[in-house]
């Protein structure tokens, strides 16, 4: 298994030198292959989309062709949305996903005879981190949406109604592309409209970990990302609690308080939606019962948030169905 720190700094650059050399924009993709091997598979999978899931499927793919070497596998990271633009015209075999296929997409894909099943692959506390400076440990959804809502969000920490109030330093908002899952999921979350929030902030495209330097750097800085990212610069950075809106009680991101539901509304699932011409024959067909079968194993060796016994049983079954 592929160390968690060597995923992610693979992921925010999109290539792995075991196949592709260099880094290149968001949708650069990730080759893992290699030769010499008598598994008898082989062939190639295309797979982009989110790169929240990325690594993860990046890491279980590494860890599959230790043992189907013959295979390559690519993982472009283009965002969840950009992902389904090219997986709706039949360009890749699977496309990693932070949200549901929307319906409009989903329209393109019957236009393109694409057929697909959604497997969830593991779940993710949707994280907004701050500097260490700042002495806010928890805010509200009303308060996240003062800092992101479309008009005229706070301009400092003091501006945002039951903030600490000694705190004065400039809001500096990180935070990805319209075209990630993240950002779709955020903005229904917290401004109550998928795809709504200030332009006021630095665009960091797929790649996070600008996100994670910008807020390391700027004391009034807040972004969100996915839980592996923050778990993996956690020394430099603070994740704020989230007030449940049911409850009123602050709750941390953490594995348990995802799988309990109660770090609302910012748990979510992940998901891989493959392409049902694809994911009927090899090597997609063996790629996805290895995934579905080692993923809470890589999951939890890469920072990800596994799935229940539950969940992994309704993807189970969903690819069983599928496959036949």
């Amino acid at each position: 298994m592929i160390p968690r720190k060597s995923i992610l700094a693979i992921s925010c650059c999109g290539v792995i030198a075991l196949g592709v050399a260099g880094c290149g924009s968001s949708d650069d993709e990730s080759t893992a292959s290699s030769g010499g091997g008598a598994s008898g598979l082989s062939g190639s999978i295309k797979i982009n989309g989110s790169s929240t899931v990325g690594p993860l499927t990046q890491a279980v793919a590494e860890q599959f062709n230790g043992e189907n070497p013959d295979v390559e596998i690519s993982v472009g990271q283009a965002g969840t949305g950009g992902g389904f633009e090219k997986f709706c015209v039949g360009e890749t075999d699977i496309n990693d996903a932070s949200r549901p296929i929307e319906p409009e997409e989903a329209a393109i894909c019957k236009k393109n005879d694409v057929s697909y099943d959604e497997l969830q692959v593991g779940n993710d506390a949707l994280t907004v981190v701050v500097n260490p400076n700042n002495p806010n440990d928890c805010l509200s959804v009303e308060q996240l949406a003062q800092i992101w809502g479309p008009d005229s969000p706070a301009s400092s920490w003091s501006d945002v109604e039951g903030a600490d109030s000694s705190f004065g330093a400039d809001i500096e908002r990180f935070g990805p592309g319209t075209t990630s899952g993240t950002f779709d999921y955020f903005t229904d979350a917290i401004n109550g409209e998928e795809g709504v929030q200030t332009k006021d902030y630095n665009n960091v495209g797929e790649n996070d970990n600008q996100t994670v330097t910008g807020v390391e750097g700027s004391e009034g800085g807040i972004g969100y990302f996915g839980f592996s990212y923050y778990e993996e610069n956690a020394q430099g950075l603070k994740a704020l609690q989230i007030k449940n809106p049911d409850t009123g009680k602050c709750v941390a991101p953490s594995e348990e308080t995802v799988q309990d539901g109660s770090y609302a509304p910012l748990g979510r699932p992940l998901f891989v939606y493959p392409a049902t011409d694809a994911g009927t024959k090899d090597p997609t067909k063996s790629f996805l019962s290895y995934y579905l079968d080692n993923v809470n194993d890589v999951a939890s060796g890469v920072g990800f948030i596994t799935l229940t016994d539950e969940q992994l049983k309704k993807s189970q079954d969903a690819l069983a169905s599928m496959t036949g």
